[in-house]
């Protein structure tokens, strides 16, 4: 039997309010600079009024100019991680645990199970409990006023 080694993939794009713990998550099949750009109008839409700071990674979607751009004029502050420090992103921590507690050691029957029991985990979360596992309530966090 040949395996094509192609498995069925999703994309869950989240931003964490640092202060409240309030998590909006969204998911996609592809990680294009087109898809990331309107989830950068979901974000806005959803913080109307509000400052926002989005912590990412230089991947092509987030640095495109296109991106930048729209990012400005939705009045959005994006800051850059250092090259190889996902331990700096908060939300990467919440994407472990959540990883760790639904996608390990389990098959669901189709990914959207997956994806939706994924979510269900990350939104269920109190949000100390989400603060907490994103380490923002560390000690030694990077991010202060």
């Amino acid at each position: 039997m040949p395996i094509s080694g192609v498995n069925a993939k999703r994309v869950v794009y989240g931003i964490l309010n640092i202060k409240t713990g309030k998590r909006l998550l969204w998911t996609l099949l592809r990680h294009r600079a087109t898809d990331f750009q309107e989830f950068l109008e979901i974000v806005r839409w959803y913080n109307r009024g509000w400052h926002i700071a989005m912590v990412l990674d230089e991947n092509s979607s987030h640095t495109a100019a296109a991106s930048q751009q729209l990012a400005n004029h939705l009045n959005m502050e994006l800051l850059w991680l250092p090259k190889r420090s996902p331990h700096l992103n908060p939300m990467d921590h919440l994407w472990r645990h959540g990883k760790e507690v639904i996608c390990a050691n389990w098959q669901y029957p189709t990914i959207e199970d997956q994806v939706e029991a994924f979510l269900l985990y990350l939104y269920e979360l109190t949000p100390r409990e989400a603060l907490h596992k994103a380490g923002v309530l560390s000690g030694d966090f990077w991010v202060y006023e």
